[in-house]
């Protein structure tokens, strides 16, 4: 929505519901199929966009790379790891430590890699269970070569703004709130860039955005299908639940519509979805963990593990300064540990 609004110059609200209403017609016409399709294409375009924009970034600043990594080497910017190590609340009030990335990452990749039907339905669609796994183990790589581009994006975008205005990059919000936050890389994209380039750019972003909402309303629209409504009618036709999962599609879609109208104000869009999507994340895991790794919990032991889980996780979300890169590993621990007790009192 921030990048239609800078294109557009909508408000923010009316560009929500243009994303929300454009990913909605195709999910619904299309299923899984348009939804992988579409990922392919625009993941294509994301990425060769991604590149083209480090490239004219660079070209724009005078000196190129050696003019970068002289001013943004001494302030630490090429610094991958903090190995700071201290048990207390501090230390897990930072976001990005080594141990943070090694044990929240590890439990947050588990579980949207492994749990989360929005990755899950992916790897279902495979021809084979080799895809899948290859499919799986090559992902790796590509996350790793998109997070190194745009951390290298936003490097060479603090460069070259530290170098056009006379107080620090950390302060451009203060200055040009059209500048602020996110809205910075679109913003020099669409003001930046010849035209057709700055086109193109653009809609790399949306598709990236596009991408990630239509594959979040098929996965929420076949659970409601396969885990409300057939479980429950087993005698449902076909044609019935395309119905149903086309209906919970457009219900969906209003959902998330309110989440992102919410949601809007917070500073950074990575961390505002992660925060979001780590909140459940850690009691759908717990309860994933407690099925491949115990016999003994029943239906009710796993229930209590849940909600001690989502009500401990809610209490560190809103009353203690814990990162939101600890929340898996909080919620998933209780979750698990809750239900195992609990099971030592069930039949």
């Amino acid at each position: 929505s921030l990048v239609i609004s800078i294109v557009l110059g909508t408000g923010e609200i009316a560009s929500i519901v243009l994303i929300v209403l454009l990913t909605l017609f195709y999910t619904f016409e299309g299923g899984m199929t348009a939804v992988i399709w579409t990922d392919v294409v625009q993941m294509t375009l994301y990425v060769c966009g991604a590149l083209l924009s480090f490239v004219v970034i660079l070209a724009k600043i005078p000196g190129g790379w050696a003019h970068v990594a002289a001013v943004a080497g001494p302030l630490h910017k090429f610094s991958i790891f903090d190995f700071r190590f201290a048990p207390t609340m501090a230390f897990f009030s930072r976001s990005y430590t080594f141990w943070a990335g090694v044990i929240g990452g590890c439990f947050l990749t588990t579980q949207s890699h492994g749990t989360d039907q929005l990755m899950v339905q992916r790897l279902l669609s495979a021809r084979s269970e080799r895809q899948s796994r290859a499919a799986l183990f090559a992902s790796w790589a590509v996350i790793l070569f998109q997070f190194t581009l745009f951390l290298l994006i936003g490097t060479l975008l603090y460069v070259y703004y530290g170098d056009l205005f006379p107080f620090p990059p950390e302060r451009l919000d203060q200055f040009h709130p059209e500048l602020a936050g996110d809205k910075l890389y679109p913003a020099f994209i669409w003001h930046n860039l010849p035209a057709g380039i700055a086109g193109l750019l653009i809609a790399a972003i949306l598709a990236a955005a596009m991408a990630n909402v239509s594959a979040a309303l098929n996965s929420l629209a076949s659970t409601t299908v396969v885990d409300f409504f057939r479980a429950r009618k087993r005698e449902t036709t076909e044609a019935q639940s395309m119905k149903v999962a086309r209906l919970a599609t457009i219900a969906w879609g209003g959902v998330l519509l309110t989440i992102a109208i919410v949601a809007r104000h917070s500073k950074s869009v990575l961390e505002a979805g992660l925060s979001i999507g780590s909140i459940p994340a850690g009691a759908l895991l717990g309860v994933f963990l407690l099925g491949v790794l115990t016999r003994k919990p029943g239906e009710r032991a796993a229930i209590a593990g849940v909600a001690a889980g989502l009500a401990v996780i809610l209490y560190v979300v809103l009353r203690t300064p814990i990162a939101f890169t600890w929340y898996v590993v909080i919620g998933t621990c209780v979750t698990f540990a809750v239900a195992w007790v609990g099971s030592l009192f069930e039949r």
